[in-house]
């Protein structure tokens, strides 16, 4: 089994070091063959360590950085001003070979850009896109992007089908994964110019293209990967979650109504359990960075320590699994597909 090295940007989140250690530390118990490097001000991990009789753990090391990006820091800050922040100093690590993967609950914008600065795109790719999963009946569903690219060409939604299928091949252990288009219908017609553009890429870029898929698919399992710009996807992921909350805001008052519904409630307690641990969204923590230089994943700013926990282990799954390689070999296909293309014109 291969060695993992894994970065942690230990001070950002909501959360900071009292989620970010404490996950460090259970994926160390609970997995073989994984290295953490916990990144932010020395004496701060140290005391948290310290709290849970740590400090000697042999695959665990800490490396100092002096500065944190907030929440609310402008891209500007983070990127020109914030240098020795936990952030841009686990990059530096998987930059510089001493890790495999950086992981961070910080502010979204700041990991893209500071990512994208140190280390930079994959060659073929334009744009990274942001990645999660969704459930749906038999599994997971993969969605991008999530928000990072609002204004897409129909080349860019080619490019998040081709890493969609990659990351969803290296984590299913799928070798032709099915790819949809996000779109108002089904029929070809149906969609503006660029989805209509993107639909025709993908049908000529030989993915495993199942063709245009409605919002519902999503959660269907009609297909493996799901493509959409980021506008679209950042609004279904909000409005996925704001449904969730509501389902389960909603359960809890009608159980508390009445003496015969709270026992009603304890009867169907297995199944709302269940329901529970499908619909968990912690566990399904963990936004990947897709088309950088390295694996970055984005990991929910408020996660409590399973979620975080959760976050490192797709890190270490995406190392394990070769998904740069992946990716890689995936767009130098399509290239080569291009060239014979216009070869033969």
């Amino acid at each position: 089994m291969r060695e993992v090295t894994i970065a942690i940007d230990a001070m950002g989140g909501d959360h900071g070091p009292h989620v970010t250690v404490q996950a460090a530390l259970d994926v160390l118990n609970q997995v073989e063959g994984v290295n953490i490097i916990l990144v932010g001000l020395e004496d701060v991990l140290i005391a948290e360590l310290l709290t849970r009789k740590a400090t000697t753990h042999n695959r665990l090391r800490i490396h100092h950085a002096s500065e944190i990006v907030t929440m609310d820091d402008p891209l500007n800050v983070a990127l020109r001003n914030k240098k020795d922040s936990s952030m841009r100093v686990a990059a530096n690590l998987v930059k510089r070979g001493e890790a495999d993967a950086v992981v961070s609950a910080g502010n979204t914008g700041a990991l893209m850009a500071v990512s994208r600065f140190v280390l930079k795109t994959l060659p073929g790719i334009d744009r990274p896109a942001i990645a999660t999963t969704l459930p749906n009946h038999d599994g997971r569903t993969y969605v991008l992007d999530l928000g990072a690219n609002v204004d897409c060409t129909a080349d860019h939604l080619l490019q998040f089908g081709i890493m969609g299928a990659a990351l969803a091949s290296v984590a299913e252990h799928k070798e032709s994964p099915s790819v949809g288009l996000l779109n108002i219908g089904e029929e070809d017609i149906k969609g503006n110019d660029i989805v209509k553009q993107a639909g025709e890429l993908l049908k000529q870029s030989g993915l495993n293209f199942h063709g245009n898929i409605e919002g519902d698919d999503i959660y269907k399992g009609t297909v493996d990967v799901v493509v959409c710009d980021g506008f679209v996807g950042n609004v279904a992921l909000k409005a996925s979650e704001g449904l969730a909350k509501l389902i389960a805001e909603e359960l809890r008052s009608q159980f508390k109504k009445s003496l015969f519904t709270r026992l009603a409630g304890l009867i169907a307690l297995p199944v709302i359990q269940a329901f529970k641990r499908k619909m968990d969204p912690r566990a399904y923590n963990g936004a990947t960075l897709l088309g950088l230089n390295g694996i970055v994943i984005k990991s929910h700013g408020s996660a409590d320590v399973f979620g975080y926990r959760q976050a490192i282990l797709r890190a270490v799954e995406e190392v394990r699994g070769g998904l740069l390689r992946r990716i890689a070999e995936q767009v130098q296909v399509h290239h080569g597909k291009e060239a014979t293309i216009g070869d033969a014109a």
